[in-house]
């Protein structure tokens, strides 16, 4: 079902009204505070600009890091309050808890188009608890609720669910409409033919997603570590590489659901593999029959980037979820660099195409080409959950347009 969005606010519903935003402000930091990547604050800025610019009073709430034992000076969100300030261009007022009487004053302080930043909801345990009678107390502040935080969405905790028992409407900030929008499509109502790429090291980890996908999905592109359990489970020797051997049926099982359907799966011809786990590893490019004793595959090799670039060079509509390989290490990251350019090539010819959360996203940051992506998610854990068919508890608790 859609949701009800900001989109469907009009300047009357929000003219001095106190709006509860949450966001997703978990930015890394290094050892000084100092904000290395600030990416999920902007994604929050047109949601916030479009409330400030009807009129409302906009109260920020966001987790940071995860603290242990309540407040922690590390997990305050000072520092993104200073940084929001510089995108807004305008003063942000943070607050010292995100419940109580000190927030309660600075709330009443508020006109019109003012930004306050809570702080760190975790700082409480009864925040991932669920815990009602302290969501209660964070919607005591305000007469309407915005969801805007996707990567926190398939949790079901007091700021993300709990909240909207407290407080009508309840709707979905710009940034969840646009993951809705880009991901629920893409499984629903793609733009044929449409292709699935899957990596990552375990096939245990995205059983859900493969089994969701080949129901969906014209072809479907595996790398990975995972695609060594797929070997095996052909009776294949892979040498030392990752193997999954409680997951030998399930694979035999996948390849062969994907036959019955009439979804092309592909698994690479030829890897790369090294005889250490090490950026300075001995490394030779093998077929997929000749992976050597004691040596271990850590990337798609050149044959296959060629048949996974020809596969997607028909497809209207293209998801990506894994890297093809081990990445961060520059001898390993030559399938995924290929991977993140042909699908930036292919964006401006007309194909859709869209970045999974995780590790895909941190490998088309790398290469510098996420600008060229029709979407990227903000979200790892929640975006796999969406793709997966299940129901994000946090977008579930939202009006329905």
């Amino acid at each position: 079902m859609p949701k009800k969005s900001v989109n469907d606010l009009s300047s009357a519903d929000l003219q001095g009204k106190r709006v509860l935003v949450r966001a997703d402000f978990n930015v890394p930091v290094d050892e000084q505070g100092t904000i290395t990547d600030d990416t999920r604050i902007r994604a929050a800025l047109p949601t916030i600009e479009a409330l400030t610019s009807k009129g409302a009073k906009v109260i920020l709430s966001s987790h940071f890091g995860r603290p242990k034992n309540g407040p922690e000076d590390k997990y305050r969100l000072t520092p993104v309050g200073k940084r929001l300030s510089e995108l807004l261009g305008k003063p942000v007022v943070k607050t010292d808890d995100c419940i109580g009487d000190e927030v309660k004053s600075k709330v009443d302080a508020m006109q019109p188009g003012d930004v306050l930043l809570l702080e760190n909801v975790r700082f409480y345990k009864e925040e991932e608890k669920n815990d009602p009678a302290f969501a209660e107390k964070l919607a005591s502040i305000a007469d309407l609720y915005v969801n805007d935080a996707f990567g926190t969405a398939h949790r079901a905790h007091a700021s993300t669910e709990g909240v909207t028992k407290f407080l009508k409407p309840s709707v979905a900030g710009l940034l969840i409409e646009k993951e809705l929008q880009y991901l629920q499509s893409a499984i629903e109502n793609p733009q044929r033919p449409l292709a699935a790429i899957v990596g990552g090291s375990k096939v245990s980890s995205k059983i859900g997603v493969i089994e969701t996908l080949l129901d969906k999905v014209d072809k479907l592109l595996i790398g990975g570590g995972m695609v060594f359990t797929f070997y095996k489970a052909r009776g294949l020797a892979v040498g030392k590489s990752l193997v999954e051997e409680d997951k030998l049926e399930l694979a035999k099982t996948l390849e062969a659901k994907a036959k019955e359907k009439g979804v092309e799966l592909l698994l690479p011809t030829d890897v790369v593999v090294a005889d250490n786990f090490a950026p300075d590893a001995n490394t030779q490019t093998v077929s997929v029959e000749n992976i050597p004793d004691g040596w271990m595959g850590l990337d798609i090799g050149p044959d296959s980037v060629k048949t996974f670039q020809a596969a997607l060079e028909q497809c209207k509509s293209v998801i990506w979820n894994g890297p093809m390989g081990v990445f961060e290490m520059d001898k390993f990251a030559k399938g995924t660099e290929a991977i993140a350019h042909t699908l930036a090539e292919l964006t401006p010819k007309g194909t859709t195409t869209i970045i999974g959360g995780g590790d895909s996203v941190a490998a088309v940051e790398k290469v510098g080409v996420a600008s060229q992506m029709s979407h990227i998610s903000t979200g790892g854990g929640a975006s796999l959950e969406l793709l997966e068919g299940k129901e994000l508890p946090g977008i579930a608790a939202l009006d329905e347009a």
